[in-house]
């Protein structure tokens, strides 16, 4: 992880080499917190500076450099970067109360966007969506079309029990060496304890209409018969897993297993999409449902994983306003985010499809309107990984059974507060 005193030199070295730019326009800075998406964003960047003149400089932190104390200890020295990102209820409450967040209501995407954060003090547009994620249970459509079974058909929990049995059966005809690839070790509870726990939060509810089962959490409630239903299947999902990858193998392991064919399923979302490029698996994919219920339940969860917002302490705001309606509403803006970037783009003008199986399969399922909401990040800071992760790793390695994981889960939840 970066220091803090070689940090506070990179943001000398930026300062210098801001002085130093004689660009025929203004100058913003950008704080990402995407790592993997740097040099397309850099990219385009210079594309932008070209067309305006305006020189953009782009601050990516993410894996050992982690986003969030960075950006505090920018904040800190002084410095005041145009556009940075949040990531949920916590990113916009310090963001709130430091003053620096920008009412952007009035911007031209506003309208082409299902999915900006809209401040939920007085309703006004904030933060403008970085791209869309989605995930539901990933499947290898080749392999599954080898064992016979229709993912359509998979959208109950009974339907996904048998399809698990007979492709367990097959295992030797398939070449695998488990139905799934699935992690609830320590360091991969943000797997389990926040996308996997936002099934319970959001499967079956209308999208963006319905968040009981978040109130009902956040005010210490639970719903023991929804949550026990959830609990059978995440034991399911274990139980046909591979023991290893699920208690030791780590989130490499996981991808490395479905990547080569030794899995049918993987429990991850379309941000892993990059990684199966890089291992070369170039086998069609697909997603079907978390359906951990006995009715149908026919979508996946898609949502923004994070927001640009303005900064009204820095000095070219008018210049970042310009600069996220470009990306949102340019043929530049749109080859970036979907062909250099590799992301779903989150706003409905920009026809273009994305390149990786598991993005295009989260396209497919937008398109149809079939998705379910994001509430995994309106739990308290740290609940769903560090409070709720390590009991998902307790009905894994069997050391207590779903009705010990319901118990345990409603215990943790009515003290949430």
């Amino acid at each position: 992880m970066i220091s803090l005193f070689i940090f506070t030199a990179m943001i000398l070295a930026v300062g210098c080499k801001k002085s130093a730019v004689k660009s025929a326009g203004s100058e913003i800075i950008v704080i990402s917190n995407k790592i993997e998406i740097n040099e397309a964003l850099k990219g385009y960047a210079a594309v932008y500076q070209k067309q305006t003149g305006v020189n953009v400089i782009i601050k990516s932190f993410g894996s050992e450099t982690p986003y969030a104390p960075n950006l505090k200890a920018i904040f800190n020295s002084g410095m005041e970067p145009e556009i940075f990102v949040i990531e949920g209820k916590v990113g916009y409450e310090d963001a709130k109360q430091s003053g620096r967040i920008s009412d952007l209501s009035g911007e031209p995407w506003v309208n082409d966007t299902d999915f900006a954060f809209i401040d939920p003090s007085d309703g006004k547009t904030i933060g403008f969506p970085v791209a869309v994620e989605g995930w539901g249970l990933g499947y290898n459509k080749a392999l599954l079309a080898k064992a016979g079974i229709d993912p359509k058909t998979l959208i109950n929990v009974a339907a996904i029990k048998a399809a698990f049995e007979k492709i367990d059966s097959m295992k030797t005809q398939l070449g695998i060496d488990a139905v799934i690839s699935m992690v609830a070790g320590p360091g991969t509870t943000w797997v389990t304890g926040l996308h996997g726990f936002n099934a319970y939060l959001a499967l079956g509810l209308p999208y963006n209409d319905s968040t009981k089962y978040i109130d009902m959490l956040l005010n210490g409630q639970v719903d023991t018969a929804r949550l026990t239903k959830f609990a059978e299947y995440y034991n399911l999902l274990f139980k046909y897993a591979n023991r290893k990858t699920l208690l030791t193998g780590g989130y490499d392991r996981q991808l490395n297993d479905y990547a080569i064919g030794k899995t049918v399923f993987i429990h991850q979302g379309n941000w892993t999409d990059p990684a199966f490029k890089d291992l070369g698996a170039a086998f069609e994919m697909g997603y079907v449902p978390h359906a951990f219920l006995d009715e149908d339940t026919d979508g996946i969860f898609i949502g923004a994983p994070s927001w640009y917002i303005v900064n009204p302490k820095s000095k070219n705001i008018t210049d970042a306003k310009k600069f996220l309606a470009s990306m949102a509403n340019t043929p530049e803006g749109h080859n970036y985010m979907v062909n250099k970037a590799g992301m779903v783009s989150a706003f409905k003008s920009c026809k273009l499809n994305p390149e990786g199986q598991f993005s295009k399969a989260v396209q497919e399922w937008l398109n149809r309107g079939k998705i379910y909401a994001w509430q995994q990040y309106e739990m308290p800071n740290g609940f769903g990984e560090n409070t709720l992760g390590p009991i998902f790793h307790q009905m894994a390695s069997e050391q207590i059974d779903p009705q010990g994981f319901v118990k345990l889960a409603a215990e943790v939840i009515r003290n949430i507060k």
